[in-house]
């Protein structure tokens, strides 16, 4: 689906950006096919500045056995906060507020930049892959495995993704805010190099829901930049402070609790976390 004719200008902030969407008028301009949920393609303009959005309201959410109804919109600004607050910007700027279908989910439109292959042949530069199948039995140099995966005919290949810095502060990302739905559809690599995750509204189950595709650190150190990150998460989620309190607001407080117990689990282990073998580890469809 096209951008709009008018984006905003490049001046704005993050902040600007959260005003932008929080209080600008919502025009929808369609919906976007394929999804479990009502997803809205619209634009957002305040002051002059304009941008393209998607909207998800509450209404447009299907009841899922293990969240409770109506809360998806509240999980996916949580998993944006939670985003900001590791300082890696991963989630593109997402709000709570009312639309034309009530209230919902309102984030900032990304383009993502072509692949290599579909750069070929508009004649640009285009992203490496980030996710591929390949026949080989082990991955080759700058890819990671994840599993192995049927591809018809009885024939299996290796499922394997980038070794890729972005990536693996997605993953850890993704241990922290337990995403039970990361597939290689909500990866969406921006122009400039940036890299965002999107699509957060099955997160922070007090239980062990993590599904992945980005199993390729599994059990590995974390980075020293990913540490420090976790050490500083673990003290912005202590009682009363200001990211606490908006949590609150957000998600439950056994939510919050299971949430300091992921990154404390994180600090102390210095790991990336394996599969636990009680839960389907791989997202179904993965793409």
């Amino acid at each position: 689906m096209p951008a709009p004719e008018r984006i905003p200008s490049r001046s704005l902030t993050g902040t600007d950006l959260v005003a932008l969407l929080t209080e600008g008028e919502l025009t929808v301009l369609g919906q976007i096919r394929g999804a479990s949920n009502a997803v809205l393609y619209c634009t957002v303009a305040r002051d002059g500045e304009e941008a393209a959005c998607v909207y998800k309201p509450v209404a447009g959410e299907q009841p899922l056995w293990d969240f409770p109804d109506g809360n998806l919109a509240r999980r996916e600004v949580a998993a944006y906060e939670i985003s900001e607050a590791t300082g890696w910007g991963l989630v593109p700027p997402t709000v709570l507020r009312d639309g034309p279908y009530g209230e919902g989910m309102c984030q900032l439109w990304i383009d993502a930049a072509p692949e290599d292959d579909e750069a070929d042949e508009t004649g640009g530069e285009g992203e490496p892959p980030l996710l591929a199948l390949v026949e080989d039995e082990a991955p080759g140099e700058g890819w990671k495995a994840v599993a192995r995966a049927e591809v018809g005919e009885g024939r299996t290949a290796l499922l394997v993704h980038a070794d890729d810095a972005r990536l693996r502060r997605l993953a850890v990302l993704d241990a922290v805010i337990n995403n039970g739905d990361r597939k290689g559809g909500h990866l969406l690599p921006a122009p400039g190099g940036r890299l965002y995750g999107i699509d957060h509204g099955v997160t922070f189950n007090a239980d062990d829901k993590l599904r992945t595709l980005l199993w390729g650190w599994a059990g590995e150190p974390l980075t020293a930049e990913a540490a420090e990150v976790v050490e500083r998460l673990e003290a912005e989620l202590a009682p009363g402070t200001p990211l606490v309190t908006r949590l609150g607001e957000l998600i439950t407080e056994v939510e919050i609790e299971a949430l300091r117990g992921r990154v404390a689990g994180l600090r102390t282990t210095g790991r990336h976390p394996e599969p636990s073998g009680e839960w389907p580890s791989i997202p179904w469809p993965p793409v």
